[in-house]
């Protein structure tokens, strides 16, 4: 790794729960040693990507994220595009829905929206990547993907997040085949041990996939009678998002 991904990994320490963190902390968090740490800082600091408060010396995210952040959108809108759609579809479900876009062999999260009709709500960190091997969004996302891809995944430290979280490559494999073979990814309780989603792949001009379209639902209420009636909205949704990207489904896929 990198000194340069040591630095930028820190970024991903941040979340909502977690928006200012102190030296020390972060020298646990990142296991390295002290004087390391602090210059990583410094150079994030100096660089606009953090901001120290002046009085607990702790550091919280700075204004360069916010300016790439509009450069991106404004260039290449993607939360824009979709936030209609998610939105959309989480009313018409009365459910937790959420896109996400690849990044490297990971998932970012981009937009998500709850209409929070039940007492019974899905928890879902802004913050966290989504692996590809535990995720619904990952096995749609793999069912299309260049092969490289799926081997450096699959070749790869596999954590296990669950009980039910599969790491066994075979296993995987055959996950990822049927995904193919339906255009949906499903997965019970293998991130979150209390959630089942299926996701359907988005894709760009050229029909590689760029991330997925989510439908999260508690477990305790996820019957098939249930994801009978989400599966044709998640579908148009799907493909209206992929088309609002830009995107074209490849020939191969099903749901074409």
């Amino acid at each position: 790794m990198g000194t340069i991904t040591k630095a930028l990994e820190m970024l991903n320490f941040f979340s909502r729960e977690k928006p200012e963190i102190g030296l020390g902390e972060f020298v646990r968090l990142t296991g390295r040693d002290k004087a390391t740490v602090h210059r990583h800082l410094g150079e994030l600091e100096e660089n606009g990507f953090l901001e120290q408060l002046p009085v607990s010396r702790a550091y919280r995210l700075g204004p360069a994220i916010l300016r790439l952040a509009a450069v991106r959108e404004t260039t290449h809108p993607a939360r824009r595009l979709l936030r209609p759609i998610v939105s959309q579809l989480a009313d018409d479900i009365g459910e937790l829905v959420h896109v996400s876009l690849l990044q490297g062999a990971q998932l970012s999260p981009v937009f998500h929206a709850d209409p929070k009709c039940y007492g019974t709500q899905v928890h879902f960190d802004v913050a966290e990547m989504l692996p590809l091997h535990a995720t619904s969004s990952g096995q749609a996302v793999l069912a299309f993907a260049a092969p490289e891809l799926c081997e450096r995944v699959l070749g790869g430290p596999l954590p296990r997040y669950t009980d039910e979280t599969t790491t066994d490559r075979e296993s995987l494999l055959a996950m990822v085949e049927r995904a193919r073979e339906t255009g949906i990814g499903k997965a019970e309780r293998t991130f979150d041990e209390e959630v089942t989603s299926e996701s359907i792949a988005l894709f760009d001009a050229a029909g590689q996939p760029v991330g997925a379209l989510a439908v999260i639902v508690p477990a305790v209420r996820a019957s098939e009678e249930k994801w009978s009636q989400i599966r044709p909205l998640l579908i148009d949704a799907a493909r209206a998002a992929t088309h609002s990207l830009g995107g074209v489904l490849p020939p191969s896929h099903p749901l074409k």
